[in-house]
């Protein structure tokens, strides 16, 4: 996996660790170091951002999950996170806000997203902060209610569309310090990104390479409107979605005029929703299909195999994430891997908690920039000569 690059002489070193706030005491050096939200989360067998989710209570985490947090919590003698822990201790919340930008609960359906956040939950928890989930304000029928008077000593968004200024706005009304994961470029936000529109030409080069000419493009959504079909130039001129319209753009450098289709959102059944109209009886079949997500590329593979195409035969498919895919899902093939660009969701996370501690603690933030790497599996090849 690729590093992140970041500027001349940037420091990657972690945050050092602050002692409580009336500063050191005598007996201090005789007390057990204090007991972290990262190791509550091994103690009780889940993700760090399972675990702070569990003690907010403001994400979807099972009875049974949050049990065994709360009793891991009580066998170390953790009582939440620290508030004077690093420059938080200075009356701030001690809370990092993370806005996405779409419904919670649908965010939570994507495992790129529950990824990301474990690595801002890690790296904020060894810090002694909280995090908050806020939705995109731009979607929220109450404005920016929810960057108003949120709690919070910092902010990431994450994948927030390219109309989002005037929430950054709020955020520097109030002088919070924001950082941008997979975001346009915002004045004042720190950047972390990943190399989406490249990473999607070198996999359309991929395919062309491989002889494909008709290739056709399973989208993400380009907004917040959960619509499915076509993508004609007045709907991609429409769209807001940062990420899907740079996924995009990269296929369109190799295949001016590649098909675009929208889904609904990223999921399987979206992904199989998509696939269905692709693989209809009588119309036009692509011998390629590149997907902007992995769950979308295995509901393609679905939708193929029950329109009696053979993957990677008859129809190639090419993911994106590099996710683990359940193997039950290509149950009726050989399939065991897809062909997809892995990307480092965890170390993304990890670089924007990183970057919003340092502009609490007053220090110089580090951008990031990564690097998806395309990962050949089982699911392309060449076109089938007729």
């Amino acid at each position: 996996m690729d590093e992140p690059a970041t500027g001349p002489g940037a420091s990657r070193s972690e945050p050092s660790r602050v002692d409580a706030a009336d500063g050191p005491r005598p007996e201090a050096a005789a007390r057990p170091p204090r007991p972290t939200l990262a190791a509550v989360a091994r103690a009780a067998g889940v993700a760090p951002s399972t675990a702070s989710l569990a003690f907010s209570g403001s994400g979807p985490v099972s009875e049974d999950a949050r049990a065994r947090v709360l009793a891991a919590a009580a066998e170390l003698g953790y009582g939440g996170p620290d508030p004077r822990a690093r420059s938080l201790r200075r009356g701030r919340s001690g809370v990092i806000g993370v806005v996405m930008d779409e419904r919670l609960s649908d965010a939570f359906r994507d495992p790129v997203n529950v990824l990301t956040l474990d690595g801002i939950a890690e790296v904020a928890g060894a810090a002694g902060a909280s995090l908050l989930l806020v939705r995109s304000p731009l979607d929220d029928e109450r404005g920016a209610v929810p960057l108003v008077d949120a709690p919070m000593d910092a902010v990431v968004l994450v994948g927030c569309n390219v109309r989002i200024d005037p929430a950054v706005a709020v955020l520097r009304r109030r002088q919070i310090p924001v950082v941008a994961i997979e975001a346009d470029d915002i004045e004042g936000a720190v950047p972390i990104q990943l190399d989406n529109r490249e990473a999607s030409r070198r996999a359309a080069a991929f395919l062309r390479d491989l002889g494909h000419g008709a290739v056709t493009v399973v989208s993400l959504p380009l907004d917040g409107s959960h619509r499915r079909g076509p993508i004609d130039a007045e709907r991609e001129a429409e769209g807001i979605a940062f990420t899907s319209l740079e996924r995009l753009r990269g296929v369109r450098g190799v295949y001016p005029d590649a098909v675009a289709i929208e889904a609904g959102g990223s999921s399987v059944e979206e992904g199989r929703i998509a696939g269905t109209a692709l693989f209809a009886p009588g119309g036009p079949r692509p011998t390629a299909v590149i997907a902007q997500s992995d769950v979308l590329a295995v509901g393609v593979i679905s939708a193929a195999l029950d329109a009696g195409l053979r993957v990677p035969e008859d129809v190639s498919v090419v993911g994106f994430d590099g996710i683990t895919v359940d193997d039950s899902l290509f149950h009726r093939t050989r399939i065991r891997q897809l062909t997809t660009l892995v990307q480092p969701f965890v170390q993304k996370g990890q670089a924007a908690a990183r970057a919003a501690l340092a502009m609490l603690e007053g220090g110089e933030p580090q951008a990031a920039a990564f690097r998806s790497e395309l990962r050949i599996g089982d699911t392309t090849g060449p076109p089938r000569a007729d």
